[in-house]
């Protein structure tokens, strides 16, 4: 992991959904940095005022907005932190001038397209997006077993099987995460998002479905760089999935004391895996 040689002073977050947000502010805090956040009203929990040298609440898709608090209080370094659920682009979408002007030249609508677009806009106004990784420190999964039991062999073929398909996948900006039996795809993620294919690849399989999510082959890790969380081990162990896997130094693990404790008492094991 690259080692920062400044630290302190203003940085920007721009916050979406779950404890990611909450826990990065945190470090950051730690790391001596005032932490000036960007929150969606759709998505980042209230919490974040709490932590925040300023928030400014905003709806998913007022860019403008978005640059504009950040240049009132001197920002010039951004991170982004938590999903904005895509599915906003279709119910909850409140795009402001630049975001309309933006979408409507862009090629298409993946993530990837929209989240450069983004970056691209931030660098024209002198903002830079930073990747996360280089921040999250101890939140970055590790590689071998990182918790509760050790798979067996059966499981480890099916790893070995599901991280070739989850790449394929995620190549085409699909998804993430697969969910995989007797080396045999049961589920793909999509735009439903990670707990949703889960539910999906556990109905259809019979207790011993594998779940594999990696980073994409050509990754830019300052956005959209794959998490789990004690929500992921909750949705396994409803769904009767038995494995999961992600790959090591490139997926962050949220709320991590909790998600060891949940790995154990459900018996989940959790492995960490080169891509």
């Amino acid at each position: 992991m690259k080692t920062l040689e400044v630290q302190g002073g203003k940085i920007g977050l721009i916050a979406g959904y779950g404890s990611f947000p909450l826990e990065l502010t945190r470090i950051l805090i730690d790391q001596g940095f005032d932490v000036h956040v960007v929150a969606a009203r759709e998505e980042t929990s209230a919490e974040i005022e709490d932590l925040a040298a300023s928030t400014c609440w905003l709806h998913v898709g007022q860019v403008g907005g978005m640059i504009k608090a950040f240049k009132a209080v001197d920002v010039e370094r951004v991170i982004m932190a938590g999903k904005v659920q895509k599915l906003h682009l279709f119910r909850n979408f409140r795009p402001d001038f630049l975001a309309i002007r933006t979408l409507a030249v862009l090629p298409d609508r993946r993530d990837d397209t929209i989240l450069t677009a983004i970056a691209e806009l931030l660098a024209k106004q002198g903002i830079t997006l930073l990747s996360q990784i280089d921040y999250a420190g101890a939140m970055m999964a590790d590689r071998g077993l990182i918790c509760g039991p050790k798979p067996d062999k059966r499981a480890y073929h099916d790893i070995d099987f599901g991280l070739v398909q989850a790449k394929g996948s995620a190549a085409l900006d699909i998804g993430q995460t697969v969910i995989v039996q007797d080396r045999s795809v049961l589920a793909v993620e999509a735009i439903e998002g990670t707990d949703a294919a889960i539910a999906r690849g556990g109905e259809l399989g019979s207790g011993r479905a594998v779940v594999v999510k990696v980073a994409k082959p050509k990754q830019d890790f300052r956005f959209d760089v794959p998490a789990v969380g004690p929500d992921t081990l909750r949705s396994m162990a409803d769904a009767g999935c038995k494995v999961l896997a992600v790959e090591a130094g490139k997926t962050i693990i949220l709320e991590r004391g909790r998600f060891e404790q949940l790995a154990n008492d459900y018996k989940l094991p959790v492995v960490g895996i080169d891509g």
